[in-house]
């Protein structure tokens, strides 16, 4: 299907064997390149595996830094890695082997599951002729620190990161580190005839905890890694059963324990992070966050606390950090932030009963030295901005600011910039609040806040209804400005419509006809999913964006189950190599959205050059294209936070992770969670280890 390569299964997980098809591509804003990546990684270090044998590791620690890039290479005599063209990718490794008449030299490196800033490499060197073989093998890494540091425009040379000591060692034996510069270690290898050795070395920075029998710590790595990821199988989606426990790895391995904030970020990674230089826009960690409350719920509470403290005391979030973990508000006010904070606390609040995690403190940005506050108070905090500050216009809907979901929504409203900040009205976020806000509510009353909860239950009602009244017969308008036209009351803005139905601003039979209308416009001839704007006869109006077709698939589930079926399928990876054999982009990960089939790079990604800035410079490891078809899958499958703060589920397919599982049936059970074990079924609360089945 793929001219790079297949799926398989090695060490009984997913992988895909590759082959670098000697393509070059066109990053835009920087020169063509050649080579291709794929981002692995564990809770603390990525991996950045490229199809020519080589690496590059990436901490988010203490900010946006490479430790290096496109190095790595084992030596065996003449025989080497370099420019190896063939290999595997794992979920949380690489692979390649190479071979010559003598001998065979099988090289991976793997990310040790935990937060090891560093990569376990284990060489496997097999003596192939009838006589003793004696040679000297090298492993050879170049450190190149680089922090990356909010840059736009042609790639520079960047900031070289503070200095910080990294290693090489061959395990259990000689080391050498540099701040910068090669890194080289030599081992004899004597072998009879037939025979094999396995050496093993790491590689990244000192964490002063070497590993004392790596053949354990990798068979173990591997043996945890089958335990957690999640399984799926769906009749409808034969593709699941590989790309559900992908995804789950890929958007774990995007995670990195946070040394200024504490938690874990989960940013967007992509070009925001590996070519630009920054962790945004907030509303991103914590929607990545949202399928992992039911595949490591531990992981998703620590990002949702880490996002929380990017904020101010008054409850802002700002639009993101910087390359340095600094709070960037220069360009984007977007007004839903807040919702999706609240969004993300009730669904882990419902799936997991973890009341206890709202009692502990969080701590606000380092910038406004505040002190910290309990978990429970920073979301009123948030929610009251929401309410108080970002607020709502002379139609009653929340203001836009200068921006909502859609970052440039304001620069293709055709009304004035300015007077769309001050006076502007967004639909699609009072569709959202409409939503959120009575799931939040539930959370809130359990927590014993019943006056937020009977505020946030009315201010969803007032939206509901104002939504509702947007319907044109046709669908639902998009935003509001002074004095001018509504926004999309002559072309469809597909991000408002899915909310409007899962908010119940559309009956079931007006959600029906609006999906048709949806089926017939924005899906129709895009074999990726549906474009946020319909095409017209100037050509390419709307990209397909993973975080808008995930609330289509839940939308599309309760009135069209067939159609929310196939826009999931449309959004696999399977599906991108189908369309686009010849673009590694969706291959095996994403940008946050695709060109549609009527632009010139259909099946690329988005640049934007005049303004220096292209996911197209950097069109993989966005984790969008991980969380959403997880998110998508369990929403399929009816998983998902009800009104009264309890869960619901039903669906066609099969989902099992250590923490939750749905049977194909409709049934489902939510296991005890860690050591928290404690669960709520009709108000009543569960207490101990036990199980819970609802429907």
């Amino acid at each position: 299907m793929s001219v790079f390569g297949h799926w398989t299964r090695t060490e009984g997980l997913p992988a895909f064997a590759y082959r670098d098809a000697g393509t070059t591509w066109d990053p835009i804003i920087d020169p063509p390149a050649t080579g291709h990546r794929v981002h692995l990684g564990n809770r603390r270090i990525t991996l950045a595996a490229d199809t020519e044998g080589r690496s590059g590791l990436w901490d988010e620690h203490t900010g946006c830094r490479w430790i290096t890039e496109r190095t790595g290479v084992s030596r065996l005599g003449g025989l080497s890695t370099e420019g190896a063209h063939t290999g595997v990718f794992g979920p949380t490794f690489s692979q390649v082997r190479v071979a010559d008449e003598d001998a065979t030299l099988e090289r991976t490196v793997l990310c040790p599951e935990g937060e090891a800033p560093w990569v376990l490499i284990r060489i496997e060197v097999v003596n192939q002729n009838d006589a003793a073989m004696r040679r000297a093998l090298t492993e050879e890494w170049v450190v190149r620190p680089r922090l990356v540091d909010l840059e736009f425009g042609p790639r520079q040379n960047g900031t070289e990161a503070e200095g910080q000591a990294v290693l090489l060692e061959n395990v259990g034996g000689e080391r050498v580190t540099a701040e910068s510069g090669p890194l080289a270690l030599t081992v004899e290898v004597d072998l009879p005839p037939g025979g094999s050795r396995t050496l093993w070395f790491r590689f990244g920075l000192d964490d002063g905890c070497p590993p004392t029998d790596p053949a354990a710590l990798y068979s173990g790595s591997l043996t945890a890694l089958r335990e957690r990821l999640p399984s799926a199988s769906a009749r409808r989606a034969p593709e699941a059963a590989a790309e559900v426990p992908w995804h789950a790895a890929l958007l774990t391995g995007g995670a990195c324990v946070d040394g200024v904030l504490g938690g874990h970020t989960l940013d967007q990674g992509s070009a925001y992070s590996f070519r630009h230089g920054f962790n945004g826009a907030a509303r991103d960690p914590l929607q990545h966050a949202l399928p992992l409350v039911y595949v490591e719920p531990d992981l998703a509470l620590s990002v949702l606390r880490n996002t929380c403290a990017w904020g101010s005391p008054d409850g802002d979030l700002p639009y993101a950090l910087d390359g340095r973990k600094r709070p960037w508000t220069d360009l984007f006010r977007p007004s839903d932030q807040n919702l999706w904070a609240l969004w993300l606390a009730a669904e882990y609040a419902a799936a997991t009963g973890d009341l206890d995690a709202f009692a502990r403190p969080v701590p606000y940005h380092p910038c406004h030295r505040a002190d910290p506050v309990p978990l429970e108070e920073n979301l009123r905090r948030q929610f009251r901005f929401f309410i108080d500050e970002v607020g709502v216009g002379e139609h009653g809907h929340v203001r836009i600011l200068n921006a909502d979901w859609n970052d440039l929504a304001l620069g293709e409203t055709g009304i004035d910039r300015e007077v769309m900040i001050e006076h502007g009205e967004s639909v699609l976020n009072s569709a959202m609040a409409a939503w959120v806000l009575p799931v939040y509510a539930g959370l809130a009353e359990r927590l014993g806040d019943t006056a937020t909860a009977v505020e946030a239950r009315a201010y969803a009602a007032d939206l509901r209804e104002r939504v509702a009244s947007e319907w044109n017969g046709r669908w639902f308008r998009r935003a509001y400005g002074p004095g001018a036209d509504p926004v999309g009351d002559n072309d469809l803005w597909l991000e408002v419509q899915p909310w409007a139905i899962l908010c119940g601003a559309a009956d079931p039979a007006r959600a029906r006809s609006l999906l048709t209308t949806i089926d017939e416009t924005c899906r129709a001839g895009s074999p990726l999913g549906a474009r946020v704007r319909p095409p017209s006869r100037q050509g390419d109006r709307g990209s397909v964006w993973f975080s808008i077709n995930m609330t289509l698939i839940w939308a599309a589930a309760r009135h069209d189950p067939d159609l929310a079926w196939d826009e999931w399928r449309r959004m696999t990876l399977h599906a991108h190599s189908a369309a686009y054999p010849g673009t590694w982009t969706g291959t095996l990960s994403g940008p946050d959205a695709y060109l549609a089939p009527e632009s010139d790079r259909p099946g690329e990604t988005w640049a934007l050059p005049a303004l220096g800035v292209a996911m197209q410079a950097y069109p993989v490891a966005n984790l969008h294209s991980h969380a959403q078809p997880l998110l998508g899958y369990l929403r399929l499958l009816g998983v998902e936070p009800t009104a009264d703060g309890r869960m619901r589920c039903g669906g066609d397919g099969h989902f099992e992770s250590r923490t939750l599982t749905v049977r194909p049936d409709g049934s489902g059970r939510l296991r005890g969670v860690g050591t928290i074990g404690v669960l709520t079924r009709d108000g009543h609360t569960v207490r101990g280890t036990g199980e819970l089945t609802w429907q």
